[in-house]
């Protein structure tokens, strides 16, 4: 199906005005919880099976849901740790590097990462530390990036980050489509044995933070094309499938919240 990306981002700059009349940034309730839902998402799409409900039970009470495994409510913690890191960070100002990458990839995998052992030598996941072995996207999947161009690759992106953070730009497409190249490029260098995928939407989210934008939300329903627009994006070298995607996912998100907050 043909996508209308102009009409896509004109009903965006709508909502998004709509969603401002309504003041919901001004609550920090609202807020609180709308960072839950994404956290929810987030982890859900990596195989955590905690509900919206399930998980402001225990960032609130902390009680764990039952049934569920232990694994799920460390990985949802550490990930909402992460997210009070950055939200906190993107007040101030900021420096992308390589070790503020490791410091949030390091939150995001506290309780889950661990000592790897490899020929490159070894390395620590809970720590934030890039990985020194080759990955693939599953088992006879697409390899990733050598580990060995990891670090330069890494700083490409924090430089390229940095000249953007104080730029003029004229509109809201400009500056979300600045949030969703990071996202792809983090996952595309994939510097971690695990947790790219929550980094790399958490870096999405933290530059959105960081120009005052609406966070977007990726929906666990959606999360097939989500990947796909990735990989596609990947395999070709070329953006335009997962800004498309990116796009449509955020006109989704932000008429998610105008409706909640309606109802």
């Amino acid at each position: 199906m043909q996508i209308d990306l102009g009409k896509i981002w004109q009903e965006i700059e709508k909502k998004t005005e709509q969603f401002a009349n309504l003041h919901l940034q001004q609550n920090l309730d609202y807020e609180k919880f709308a960072i839950y839902s994404i956290i929810t998402h987030s982890t859900a799409i990596e195989g955590s099976t905690l509900t919206e409900q399930e998980t402001e039970v225990l960032f609130e009470s902390g009680l764990t849901a039952k049934g569920k495994p232990i694994e799920h409510h460390l990985m949802n913690t550490d990930l909402k740790n992460a997210y009070m890191f950055a939200m906190e960070q993107a007040n101030g100002k900021i420096l992308f590097s390589a070790n503020f990458l490791k410091k949030i990839n390091a939150l995001v995998m506290k309780s889950t990462g661990g000592v790897n052992s490899t020929l490159g030598g070894n390395f620590d996941s809970s720590k934030g530390d890039f990985r020194l072995c080759g990955v693939t996207a599953g088992i006879g999947g697409k390899s990733y990036m050598n580990y060995l161009k990891i670090p330069e690759k890494i700083d490409e992106l924090c430089e390229n980050l940095n000249g953007k953070l104080n730029a003029k730009f004229q509109n809201l497409k400009e500056l979300y489509e600045i949030s969703f190249n990071a996202h792809l490029d983090l996952a595309t260098i994939h510097p971690w044995v695990d947790g790219n995928g929550r980094t790399a939407r958490l870096l999405m989210n933290f530059l959105q933070f960081h120009f005052k934008l609406v966070p977007t939300k990726i929906f666990l329903e959606d999360r097939a094309e989500y990947i796909a627009s990735l990989r596609e994006s990947q395999e070709t070298n070329n953006n335009s499938q997962f800004l498309n995607f990116m796009a449509q996912e955020h006109l989704k998100t932000l008429e998610s919240q105008c409706s909640v907050a309606v109802s």
